[in-house]
């Protein structure tokens, strides 16, 4: 979501598909919520069909005409798929791309020599937390999975070991650092300064990561010990494909380390370009800033990381013209899956907004009588739970506590953009389209989802609140 539609939203509240009260959309959420976990785990449905039963139940127990509840979920779906739908398309292209070539295996062999045994997840939340400071969040997975699928099977850890620290770093740096969306919106709402707010919050982020990263990933293995899904590695028959069975197939030359790291960086390059493009320029009808506002956005980014793959991963790994256009073919039929479940809970989160749970949220916590920005906290954590979408929460809360800033110092204002970043991270579980994206990437159950992504997440949100409120009390 570009910064310009999440002002809109801001900007342009819906209205609500029904009439219900508070008390029946309360039931309404706890009764889909229910019926999505109860389908999955008691009857062992298909998440995308889960996700779709309940969210029609969310909309029938709220009162909205079904046609409605109808419309509310296909348009939550499509803007979900179109929104992170390509950006996976891309990833898994240039993830089979660096597998197949032997890109990632040059990658992992050389980050197992330089950070083996216990500072791998060092190493991993030091390498998510740099790549994910421009990137949104669902665009650091798709670029990171196959590394970290790698480094764990070659490597012969536990999946969450490595697989945790690198989700933390992402997820810190799409809640709390700009020129990420969410924070960007929060700055302009409450007046806060923009450098101020990116200084505080990589302050905050750095006890926060790693403490949700490398600490939290020891509990993590212990409570979900499962390897790398083969599903998601460069497989033949099923299986990883060694050095050797490449060197069969002619392929067993590797790329270079720079080309391959090259390759990986340059659609971080041109996204960080356009930030500070934007952030130095601040003018859309600039000739510049529009040229930077293009080549920098996530889908041309991806796809010049795609095209630039093909020579400098493809070819010097041996590849012909010829077998281009298999290898793509094969790296989008293990995502299909990932799509419709990502999509359908992007349908299901539309169908709690366009039923007016957000705004009862807001409605409940206008008359809560505490501090400003634990108030700020909690109101995006209503939210973030209600709803499932951090920038929805962050949107909603940064413009209910806006009036709140008035008063506050340059760097309170920015700390309570933090508090509110902090908040809109907090338990995510099924109603969030990222739940379902980790949990299919990693192969994982929902039990072991929440275990390992959701706790994840509270501890994230926890510590940076925490982190936040001693700042105050201190600068």
């Amino acid at each position: 979501m570009t910064r310009l539609s999440v002002e809109m939203l801001a900007a342009d509240p819906v209205e609500p598909i029904t009439s219900a009260g508070h008390a029946q959309l309360g039931i309404a959420v706890l009764a889909g919520i229910a019926v999505i976990v109860l389908l999955i785990t008691q009857f062992k449905l298909h998440a995308f069909l889960s996700l779709t039963l309940g969210s029609l139940a969310l909309g029938a127990i709220a009162g909205a005409p079904l046609d409605k509840a109808i419309v509310s979920f296909t348009t939550g779906l499509g803007t979900t798929v179109a929104g992170v739908g390509v950006l996976i398309a891309l990833g898994a292209i240039l993830g089979k791309m660096l597998a197949d070539s032997g890109g990632a295996d040059q990658i992992v062999d050389t980050i197992l020599a330089k950070a083996g045994g216990r500072s791998m997840p060092w190493a991993m939340v030091l390498i998510a937390s740099v790549i994910g400071l421009p990137l949104f969040f669902e665009v650091g997975v798709v670029l990171l999975i196959p590394v970290v699928l790698m480094v764990a099977k070659r490597g012969n850890y536990s999946l969450m070991r490595i697989g945790i620290p690198a989700l933390a770093g992402l997820s810190v740096m799409h809640g709390l650092v700009p020129p990420h969306p969410g924070p960007l919106v929060a700055i302009d709402a409450v007046g806060a300064n923009l450098g101020v707010t990116l200084a505080l919050g990589v302050l905050v982020a750095i006890p926060t990561v790693i403490i949700a990263g490398p600490l939290f990933s020891r509990y993590a293995a212990r409570w979900v010990d499962v390897p790398a899904p083969d599903r998601m590695l460069n497989t033949t028959g099923g299986s990883p494909q060694t050095p050797a069975q490449r060197a069969s197939e002619d392929l067993d030359k590797r790329p270079g380390f720079g080309a391959t790291l090259a390759t990986i960086l340059l659609p971080v390059v041109l996204m960080l370009s356009k930030a500070l493009v934007d952030i130095v320029i601040d003018d859309p009808e600039n000739t510049v800033q529009r040229v930077f506002d293009v080549i920098g956005s996530p889908l041309i980014a991806l796809l010049a990381s795609v095209l630039v793959g093909i020579f400098t991963l493809l070819r010097p790994a041996g590849f012909s013209k010829e077998r281009v256009s298999p290898l793509v073919e094969k790296s989008l039929a293990p995502i299909a899956g990932i799509l419709l479940i990502v999509g359908a809970g992007g349908g299901f989160k539309q169908t709690l907004i366009d039923t007016g749970v957000g705004q009862m949220v807001l409605d409940i916590s206008e008359d809560w009588s505490i501090p400003a920005l634990l108030l700020a906290w909690l109101i995006a954590v209503a939210i973030r739970l209600a709803t499932g979408s951090a920038t929805v929460a962050t949107v909603s809360a940064a413009g209910l506590v806006a009036p709140l800033a008035a008063d506050m110092s340059t760097t309170h204002a920015a700390l309570l953009v933090l508090a509110i970043g902090a908040g809109s991270l907090f338990f995510s579980h099924v109603n969030d389209a990222g739940f379902w994206l980790v949990k299919e990437y990693f192969g994982l159950n929902v039990g072991q989802t929440v275990k390992t992504w959701s706790v994840m997440e509270t501890i994230i949100s926890v510590v940076a609140g925490g982190v936040v409120l001693l700042l105050s009390l201190i600068i």
